[in-house]
């Protein structure tokens, strides 16, 4: 099986040409999932990164099924799909290229710049069905990406590759997620997202808090003791626990980047090959 159903979310169908993830974000929210799984979610996870090596061929099955309904796809909502092992085996586009052949819309979202290498078929399959990529940009701030996402490429090069694809037709926006709070929360901290996400040609942006629950909640509050003391008392007292903040720090942080758009308004849609419905929001705390 390569397409997952998927219930209380904002989509129905996901997939994941990997399971465990090389970057090691030290928030990632999959870590509870391993722990469930029975596997590490720890500082071992990202260790092993399994490959779905017949996944393409599966996934070209299932679509060509009558009764599959095009309905979208989240890819990457359990793993990055432009990890270092897409280099070799190249999954993802694979199942890109069976997404354009059977005319089926997908979300995608990546820290990964290896996505560029793929604008080939990502235009073809812009062309045929909505598509819509989300780079995950939570912080320009260079002393938190280092300590918080050890194995990705620089978040202004991830922008520059957003740029590279809206220019060739793509939908490509940012997703500010997870906003830590305390660490990446700060006016100036959020605004210079924001205004790199205008910049850059982005054509939506969205956000969310840090979610915190399992191996994921124990492991971001080592870390945190290690890299933030200061901060731990903080988010002992806001979270409690819940794995998510409450409903008025939820509405705050909708406000603050609302009016940060009005701000720095997003001019990204002219000239995409096909406009995009309302893109899906496909995680808070990716």
């Amino acid at each position: 099986m390569a397409l997952n159903r998927v219930r209380g979310m904002e989509f129905n169908w996901s997939l994941n040409p990997y399971m465990g993830c090389a970057h090691r974000c030290t928030f990632c929210y999959v870590r509870a999932f391993e722990e469930r799984a029975d596997r590490p979610g720890d500082a071992r996870y990202g260790d092993v990164v399994r490959v779905k090596t017949n996944v393409v061929e599966v996934l070209r099955q299932e679509l060509a099924r009558p009764s599959w309904p095009r309905e979208s796809v989240a890819v990457g909502a359990a793993t990055d799909p432009y990890q270092p092992a897409e280099g070799r085996y190249r999954l993802t586009r694979g199942c890109i290229g069976a997404f354009a052949e059977h005319r089926t819309p997908f979300d995608l979202i990546t820290r990964g710049t290896m996505i560029l290498r793929d604008l080939d078929v990502l235009v073809e399959a812009a062309r045929r069905a909505r598509i819509a990529i989300h780079f995950s940009v939570p912080t320009l701030d260079p002393e938190v990406w280092r300590r918080t996402e050890p194995g990705t490429a620089n978040p202004r090069q991830r922008l520059r590759v957003l740029t590279r694809l809206v220019e060739a037709g793509i939908a490509a926006g940012v997703a500010m997620a997870p906003i830590l709070p305390g660490i990446s929360d700060r006016p100036e901290q959020l605004a210079a997202v924001v205004r790199a996400a205008r910049d850059a040609g982005a054509t939506h942006l969205w956000s969310g808090w840090l979610h915190m629950k399992g191996a994921t909640r124990a492991y971001f509050l080592e870390h945190l003791a290690r890299e933030w003391p200061a901060e731990l008392e903080r988010y002992q007292r806001l979270y409690g626990s819940r794995a998510y903040l409450g409903a008025a720090e939820g509405r705050a942080l909708r406000e603050q980047i609302a009016a940060l758009k009005r701000r720095y308004p997003l001019r990204g849609r002219a000239g995409l090959i096909a406009p995009p419905a309302e893109p899906v929001q496909l995680m808070l705390s990716i």
